[in-house]
């Protein structure tokens, strides 16, 4: 078909051709008409064929939401209404009785039996009136009709006690009534579609249409017995319609996760892991924070109730650990001189930052050089907002080596983001408890403005001296969310953890 012209049959499909046809002089059909007309096999055929048509201007579809009722319950129709009970009560006792004496008679408790009141009252059925002698039913003269035959409501329950009822073959106000009522009917929705043709459609069904079997390509059988002749085969349309294909790829995350991987691993760095869940220790004595640091702080960070403690490692780490907060041991250094609390040290704690996970390796690879790194979920207990989760993912790096220096670890942070793709980095001063000097990485997004990613520096020698470390070590430790949101220059933290299924499918995969 050439652009610009309107189709013909030899443009159409067998199956285009059969929805044609099954609508013929009707015009216009449900997808489930044209089924039974065109004897398809599956209404998916009906379907898919409309759609073409539709992409070709020979048929409309149309959709509606159509709405039926039905029962509840199949035995709801036939259980008087709590109004017929009281009025056939009423009517027995000659046309007024008092309340009590029609609540033991039809058997009512108290919600039946002001159900009963207010519906008798609604139709017009009965009054209740009160007086020195009690409350009394006292029926109406429509009442009294009523007493001789069925209200609409109790006839439509009988007609859907046959079945379900669309809502065309319902007086409104009557099924507005019902659904009031509690657990009497039921509504379902149901979505209505109806294919017709258009002009053009008209007009290609006029100029006639010879149905034959279609084939995408020949094959032995057909060449070989001539049934070739039989069939039409379909012809390939390079400008029709395909749909989008979306590969199976790795969650943006997840692929961000293995590209800093493979940046770690390419620059010869060790990958490490570590628990979860450690003695504050590790999370902060061993990093020289001192035990009254506003980090600790329950509001900051996340304390266990079972275990509540964890153990420490050997005394003699421990020890002069210990030596270092209250004196500064051997470094040179103070201390920060207040007495160390052991107990404060024992309390179980999911881990807030992944620098104690190189730590602790580091303790146990005391030998330079050594280049580590690890990527890990980190707690704390942020409030929830656009920058901020109380779980997210750490990126911590460490270098080990006679003659480590600033300016190398600048070098190394800097290499690292340009192999992330960010072409701008700088550093500003900074302050944290283990390091000295420190720095704050930012870099330039794709909007051109800065963000600050993390922070990093050199070991002090309170943290590396009780560890028995005799090198300089560059460490840092870095935002991976932060960084995806500047790589991807999304503005809100929550996006990658909210599995919007267009954005994930639409996604580039990360190489």
């Amino acid at each position: 078909m050439r652009r610009g012209m309107p189709p013909s049959a030899t443009d159409l499909s067998y199956l285009e051709k059969k929805v044609l046809l099954a609508l013929g002089k009707r015009l216009k059909a449900s997808p489930e008409e044209i089924r039974t007309a065109g004897k398809f096999r599956e209404l998916v055929e009906v379907m898919n064929a409309a759609s073409w048509l539709q992409a070709k201007g020979l048929v409309t579809m149309k959709e509606r939401i159509a709405h039926s009722y039905r029962l509840t319950k199949p035995d709801v129709a036939r259980r008087p209404l709590p109004e017929r009970k009281a009025l056939k009560a009423a009517m027995k006792a000659g046309g007024r009785i008092a309340v009590p004496r029609l609540k033991a008679a039809c058997k009512f408790d108290e919600s039946e039996l002001a159900v009963a009141l207010g519906w008798l009252r609604r139709k017009g059925w009965a009054e209740v009136t009160r007086g020195p002698e009690g409350s009394f039913v006292v029926v109406a003269p429509a009442g009294r009709a009523a007493a001789a035959s069925k209200s609409p409501d109790e006839l439509l329950l009988a007609r859907l006690s046959k079945g379900e009822l669309p809502e065309e073959a319902i007086d409104p106000h009557v099924v507005r009534e019902l659904k009031s009522r509690r657990e009497l009917v039921k509504e379902r929705e149901s979505v209505q579609r109806e294919i017709a043709l258009t002009a053009a459609g008209q007009k290609v069904l006029a100029a006639g249409i010879e149905l034959k079997e279609e084939v995408a390509q020949p094959t032995t059988d057909l060449l070989q017995s001539g049934g070739w002749r039989d069939v039409d085969f379909r012809r390939y349309d390079t400008k029709a319609f395909a749909p989008l294909i979306h590969p199976g790829k790795r969650h943006v995350l997840s692929a961000y996760i293995e590209k800093v991987r493979r940046i770690f691993l390419s620059m010869g760095f060790t990958e490490i892991e570590g628990d979860f869940v450690l003695p504050a220790f590790w999370n902060f004595d061993a990093l020289f924070q001192p035990q009254d640091h506003p980090a600790r702080d329950e509001l900051d960070t996340f304390y266990l109730s079972k275990p509540a403690t964890m153990p420490l490692p050997d005394a003699d780490l421990v020890r002069r650990v210990a030596n270092v907060h209250e004196t500064g041991g051997a470094t040179g250094s103070t201390g920060w001189q207040y007495k160390w609390d052991r107990k404060e040290a024992e309390r179980a704690v999911l881990r807030s930052h992944t620098t104690p996970i190189t730590l602790r390796w580091l303790a146990e690879h005391p030998e330079p050089p050594q280049k580590a790194f690890v990527v890990g979920r980190v707690f704390r207990p942020d409030a929830v907002d656009w920058t901020h989760l109380p779980e997210f993912h750490q990126i911590e790096g460490v270098v080990m080596e006679d003659g480590a220096n600033l300016a190398q670890l600048i070098g190394i942070i800097e290499e690292f983001y340009r192999r992330l793709g960010f072409t701008r980095a700088k550093f500003r001063p900074g302050y944290f408890p283990y390091t000295e000097p420190s720095m704050e990485p930012e870099v330039q997004r794709p909007d051109g403005r800065w963000m600050e990613l993390g922070g990093s520096g050199i070991f002090r020698p309170e943290v590396t001296e009780p560890l028995g470390l005799k090198a300089p070590v560059l460490a840092w430790g870095l935002g991976l969310e932060r960084v995806i949101m500047a790589v991807e220059g999304i503005t809100d933290i929550r996006q990658l953890y909210l599995s919007d299924l267009d954005w994930l499918r639409d996604h580039r995969a990360i190489l």
